[in-house]
């Protein structure tokens, strides 16, 4: 189920921009992610080539490359969605954005598609880190249980 779920106590609720296998950001190799320098968040290892939004917003940055997407949400959390780790090194190969800078999105909203299979026969990582960059504008960060997750699933509450 798509859709913003607040109660009296402020919690904003961030849901899975994909399928997969839920995991810890501590358990990323890559440390930019691992170490939370960017913020905390979560990551998902993807069973499926496609990203949705996670919120309601815009999106405030789409990387060149098409492997990384950042989005403001109407609550005001910042949120980057990396596909993959190094992936940068692809040039933009295997990624299809289906969104501009700029754009108004909602959950479920189609942001990327990418080609999973051809991410890992080239030798890269395809785990994707769900990052909120701006925590310190929450008083609390918790990740969600929940394994496997579908697109929609609640991973990240904040309290604002």
């Amino acid at each position: 189920m798509f859709g913003r779920r607040k109660n009296k106590s402020e919690w904003i609720s961030i849901l899975a921009p994909m399928r997969g296998a839920l995991i810890s950001i501590k358990e990323v190799s890559d440390p930019t992610f691992s170490e939370e320098m960017l913020g905390p968040g979560v990551a998902i290892r993807p069973t499926e080539g496609r990203v949705v939004s996670p919120v309601q917003g815009r999106v405030t940055q789409l990387f060149e490359t098409g492997h990384a997407v950042t989005l403001t949400s109407d609550d005001g959390a910042e949120i980057l969605i990396h596909v993959g780790l190094d992936t940068i090194q692809l040039k933009g190969a295997h990624y299809t954005p289906r969104i501009r800078e700029g754009d108004a999105v909602k959950p479920g909203d189609l942001l990327l598609e990418f080609d999973l299979a051809a991410i890992a026969a080239a030798g890269f990582d395809p785990v994707t880190p769900v990052v909120i960059c701006n925590s310190d504008a929450f008083s609390a960060f918790e990740p969600q249980p929940g394994n496997p997750v579908r697109e929609g699933d609640e991973i990240i509450r904040l309290k604002k």
